[in-house]
């Protein structure tokens, strides 16, 4: 009997394409690696690929979100490039601002940080199929020329806010960086034009990220002081209560290892006062990891920030005012205390005051700098005040409910259906069946 043939099916469909896959190349500092490594989280659990490009020791400090990734079968991958070594002026070793411990060696961490270009390429030109697209920090831009070369899509990862962004658009197209510039007094007065609500900047406080400052364009090191206060992979973690005082030596408060200070005996106990530390030993203060009078904890190195805001326990947070920090204390509706240092820091304070109402300022009214970071004093007096001032009952009773608010409002727009949520759903359909370079050019 001949053998019949039976005919195609008219519905059979071809195979479907492969997902998005994305290339994500975060700034080697920990502040601008943490929220680009939640991107790529987002970004896998929605059924797209993800890859983190970073150096060896940077890849070891995401070991656990690589070990989270193969264990639940998440498209996220870990891709290590070769640091360079053969750049003047660096220290072996160094592979992330926070390791920095001189202001002389910025420019030369950038330098090595521009000749991962060739490996990246290598590294991409081998993948088959070619990404979708490069995600990089803003200040990567080296990145720029590598996609050129392949012909690939880049976006570049803003880390700062949205009203920082348009206060300093809004300075920069009225000429007003040109008018701070060439004020005399540091605290001279300046409003920035065209923002909602009164915004005052002087001298002093001003962004300063048009500057350039010991060969590092000042919008690249500006932003290091998330990476030096931020949680991370690399944590030690607090047991017990997040509940209580932390508390150090006496006397007149400064920034940096000093800044876990004691209040008035008997105050202020029920409540949780934190800070985050700028990246170096708190030994340095005479604090080791300990506990206080069984009410609290001095951490040592990268503290689980997002572990201690969750906690409900925690009724305030006293941050330095960096993005991060301050997005994810109004998400967790805890209010603040604001103590910026520097960069975007002080518009910060001035949206989480003025705009949202969330926060009271301790009253810093100049900057500090990465390596000087002990002549701006801010004295036990201050602290007491503005924890007062957010913690006791009344008008600032407000800024604990407004926080409240902005949390639920923060946990709806991570929902499906939510802002948050559509704009990556968007963000994903554009970079299907390789639509994302037409959409982009």
């Amino acid at each position: 009997m001949a053998p019949t043939v039976e005919p195609a099916s008219a519905t059979q469909l071809p195979p479907p394409p492969p997902p998005p896959h994305f290339i994500i190349v975060p700034l080697i500092a920990q502040g601008h690696t943490i929220p680009m490594v939640d991107f790529a989280r987002l970004l896998a659990d929605r059924g797209t690929r993800a890859s983190l490009v970073v150096t060896p020791l940077n890849a070891a400090r995401l070991r656990g979100v690589a070990e989270h990734a193969a264990r639940t079968k998440l498209p996220l991958e870990i891709v290590e490039l070769p640091f360079p070594t053969d750049v003047d002026g660096l220290p072996p070793g160094i592979e992330n601002v926070d390791q920095v411990t001189d202001d002389a060696h910025f420019a030369p961490l950038f330098a090595a940080l521009q000749k991962l270009a060739g490996p990246l390429e290598a590294y991409l030109r081998a993948l088959a199929p070619r990404p979708s697209c490069i995600v990089s920090d803003w200040c990567n831009p080296w990145t720029a020329g590598v996609a050129r070369s392949l012909g690939i899509p880049r976006l570049f990862f803003h880390g700062p806010s949205c009203f920082y962004s348009l206060c300093d658009l809004n300075a920069v197209d009225h000429g007003l960086h040109d008018r701070i510039s060439a004020a005399d007094d540091e605290q001279e007065k300046f409003v920035v034009p065209g923002v909602p609500v009164r915004v005052e900047v002087t001298r002093a406080t001003a962004p300063g990220f048009l500057k350039e400052v010991g060969g590092a364009p000042e919008r690249v090191r500006g932003g290091h002081a998330h990476g030096r206060r931020r949680g991370g992979e690399h944590v030690r973690g607090a047991r017990g209560p997040v509940r209580g005082v932390l508390r150090g030596g006496a006397g007149e408060t400064r920034v940096g290892a000093r800044a876990v200070l004691p209040l008035q005996p008997g105050r202020r106990r029920r409540h949780c006062v934190a800070r985050e530390q700028a990246g170096r030993p708190a030994e340095r203060g005479g604090h080791r990891l300990a506990r206080h009078d069984g009410r609290g904890l001095v951490v040592r190195g990268w503290a689980p920030q997002l572990a201690v805001l969750s906690h409900r326990a925690v009724r305030g947070f006293v941050t330095h005012c960096g993005w991060n920090s301050l997005l994810e204390s109004v998400a967790h509706g805890v209010p603040v205390v604001t103590w910026p240092h520097f960069a975007d820091q002080f518009l910060n304070e001035r949206l989480a005051v003025d705009v949202l109402g969330v926060g009271v300022p301790v009253g810093v009214t100049a900057p500090v700098t990465i390596f000087d970071d002990e002549n701006v004093p801010v004295t036990r007096r201050d602290i007491v005040r503005a924890v007062s001032a957010l913690m006791d009952d009344g008008e600032e009773a407000e800024e604990r409910r407004r926080a409240r608010e902005y949390g639920e409002k923060a946990r709806r727009a991570m929902e499906k259906g939510g802002s948050s949520y559509e704009n990556l759903t968007q963000l994903i359909e554009c970079f299907r069946q390789g639509r994302g370079k037409q959409r982009l050019d």
